[in-house]
């Protein structure tokens, strides 16, 4: 079996070229090989126990916190936006390959229960609510056609050809966030606009400065430059902001490698390693590198237009207050425990740990000298802070807040992702069925020490948090691995607060009919 001491000269040198080291490889082949075991999830968390339910007061002196540090400039939008939107067509692009795509035939199958189907039938009857109408009409009349006369015929072919390729909009391929999504009178905004609007009101600080940064794919960044600087004028001019803009990319770095069935890291014909992307917890260097102080994490796809704007607004505007209010008293908390602490220090750091910041305190610790629990309270204490909004389930899918058990018995409060837990366990599986909450990816994260030095985010990692999955390349089945996940296991020994927010602040767009939605209709 091959292993990092076997590999070629070549792939060292392809290894060397990305940045990754071979001590890196080594352990991404030992965890491919033998998988770290399932998180073991305790109980969910729920309001009243680990979930922070506000009352109206709380609320706005969250707010007051929130406008402080807003209006110190302290605050950042970090948006993850190297998504593309193939998957948002996944049905479209499947009917496309059966060949024609004609009314008939779409009807007979949805009412026999296609689901690809229906939903291509659902597209083309509301094409009229889409953002890119406007667009695809000009193209579809570049090409000599008309969309009133393909709906006469029936046959929608053309028009998703229009859309989807390359020689057309192209969306297939296009990043995410710079697809229109809403329509205004005055033209469509794309996701990546409606971000900028949104962070004029979150993040824009007492000179009138918005600072955002949008991690993107290599081959979408000139697209999203060129796109800011079109919309810069009027933008600036509409919310009376100026927005101070960065871009990054996913550094080679944090690719991974995967193994073959045999166990052998998997080769692409030529005999080279394959690299994949290493999944969103690669992102977690991209925020490090930032050196931000308060940083405000959204996806690119959870965006509503204007007339809806206002409760996600609020609620975003809380979090960063219940993370500034927290931070201030942990700060206060450290700052009494420096030189030889008092015990009255040492014991309302302690309660700071077990009442507000669900850090239960290991029995030996509480029953240790002053100096042991002095040192516990600064360790856990001094720790990157996030406060995160958990939505109460609505049948959506995905990673929720969990009480999870570490190896040593300690427990925590983790947002966990279903593929994390071994659904195959009947006690896991009830647990897990339980929940009362789910993670919409609503964070507000504090990245500085006291002193204003950056936290080394990569100490904080459960680096046995990666995601293992089945996966195929050019028809043969490899194990692919993705580091922890950014919200997961890549900020797995951060300080975490779950705060309840409400289910009309996540509005995700997973599929181009998403934008049907009501949430996704301006006015």
């Amino acid at each position: 079996m091959n292993s990092p001491r076997t590999l070629s000269d070549a792939d060292l040198r392809a290894i060397a070229e990305r940045g990754i080291a071979p001590a890196e490889i080594e352990r991404q082949l030992a965890l491919l090989r033998n998988p770290p075991p399932a998180v073991h999830i305790v109980r969910p968390a729920r309001a009243g126990d680990g979930i922070r339910v506000l009352s109206a007061d709380e609320q706005e002196r969250a707010r007051s916190a929130w406008r402080g540090a807003a209006d110190a400039g302290r605050l950042l939008a970090f948006v993850p936006a190297s998504g593309a939107a193939s998957r948002m067509f996944r049905a479209l692009l499947a009917e496309r390959e059966r060949g024609a795509v004609g009314r008939a035939d779409l009807e007979r199958r949805a009412a026999a229960g296609d689901r690809d189907a229906a939903d291509v039938l659902q597209f083309v009857d509301r094409l009229d609510r889409f953002a890119f109408l406007a667009d695809l009409e000009r193209e579809l009349a570049r090409r000599g056609r008309s969309l009133a006369a393909l709906e006469k015929e029936g046959d929608f072919g053309p028009a998703i050809a229009a859309l989807l390729d390359d020689d057309g909009l192209g969306y297939a391929h296009q990043a995410k966030g710079l697809l229109a999504f809403h329509d205004y009178p005055e033209g469509a905004r794309a996701a990546f606009e409606e971000h900028l609007v949104e962070a004029s009101r979150i993040v824009r600080d007492a000179h009138g400065v918005a600072r955002l940064h949008f991690t993107v794919s290599p081959q979408h960044r000139a697209d999203f430059e060129g796109l800011l600087e079109r919309i810069r004028p009027a933008i600036e001019r509409r919310t009376g902001t100026r927005f101070d803009v960065g871009f990054s990319e996913q550094r080679p770095s944090t690719d991974t490698i995967a193994i073959d069935a045999d166990g052998a890291p998997f080769r692409e014909p030529d005999g080279s390693l394959l690299f994949r992307p290493g999944g969103h917890g690669s992102l977690l260097s991209n925020l490090a590198a930032l050196g931000a102080d308060l940083v405000i994490v959204k996806n690119i796809d959870n965006i509503v237009p204007d007339s809806r704007r206002d409760v996600c607004v609020r609620w975003k505007q809380v979090l960063a207050g219940i993370l500034v209010e927290t931070q201030a008293r942990i700060f206060d908390a450290l700052a009494a425990l420096d030189g030889e602490p008092r015990a009255d220090a040492v014991d309302r750091a302690i309660a700071l740990l077990e009442r507000d910041l669900a850090c239960p305190v290991p029995g030996a610790v509480g029953a240790g000298t002053l100096a042991e629990r002095a040192r516990f309270a600064r360790a856990k204490l001094d720790r990157p802070l996030r406060a995160c909004g958990m939505v109460p389930a609505s049948g959506e899918t995905g990673g929720g807040p969990f009480w999870v058990a570490a190896a040593d018995g300690q427990e925590s409060l983790q947002i966990v992702e279903t593929a994390q837990i071994d659904l195959s366990d009947p006690g896991q599986k009830e647990v897990h069925a339980s929940a009362t909450h789910f993670n919409p990816v609503d964070l507000a994260c504090a990245l500085r020490d006291r002193h204003g030095r950056g936290y080394d985010l990569a100490r904080h990692v459960d680096p046995n948090a990666a995601f293992i999955t089945e996966k195929s390349s050019g028809g043969r089945a490899l194990r692919a691995l993705e580091h922890p996940g950014l919200w997961n296991g890549a900020m797995a020994d951060w300080t975490t607060i779950f705060v309840e927010v409400p289910l009309a602040t996540f509005n995700p767009v997973k599929t181009v009919n998403d934008l049907l939605r009501p949430e996704h209709q301006h006015g």
